[in-house]
């Protein structure tokens, strides 16, 4: 029952914030910034709000730097538009998604090439016993074979 309270404020904290940063703030150093998680505690008094930004590590620290500044205007816009006793108080995190996504395609791109490097190798490769190892019935005869 928690855990349903939880998610639909959250949820409805991730409408709020994002229809605010849609209309803008009139800070210029917030750059495009999209919100990708919100997370409440148990008790609902904290929301850890996550978010990414489009653009490059300057922008990234910028755009961190408005939201900071711009935490308690938007922490009384959640008040106004939730219907709780209490408002969340609200930490903005950023998501780690672009440089996770780049690592991961980094390392993809790296299998493959040792995949190309393993299947040009096998493309030459040779068994290293004869071609058929196995013992056939009709070599059963052979006098030269000592096993039994």
């Amino acid at each position: 029952m928690a855990g349903e309270r939880q998610a639909r404020l959250a949820d409805r904290i991730r409408v709020i914030l994002a229809e605010r940063l849609e209309k803008g703030l009139r800070d210029p150093r917030l750059g495009f910034v999209t919100i990708t998680d919100v997370r409440v505690s148990g008790d609902l008094q904290h929301a850890s709000v996550f978010y990414t930004v489009l653009g490059t590590d300057d922008e990234r620290a910028s755009s961190g730097a408005a939201l900071a500044s711009a935490t308690g205007m938007l922490r009384s816009e959640v008040g106004r538009q939730l219907s709780t006793r209490l408002v969340p108080t609200l930490e903005f995190i950023a998501d780690a998604l672009p440089e996770n996504a780049d690592n991961i395609t980094a390392l993809l791109n790296e299998a493959r090439q040792r995949d190309a490097e393993v299947a040009k190798l096998a493309s030459s490769a040779t068994h290293a016993g004869d071609a058929d190892p196995y013992l056939r019935a009709d070599d059963a005869d052979d006098p030269d074979d000592v096993t039994q």
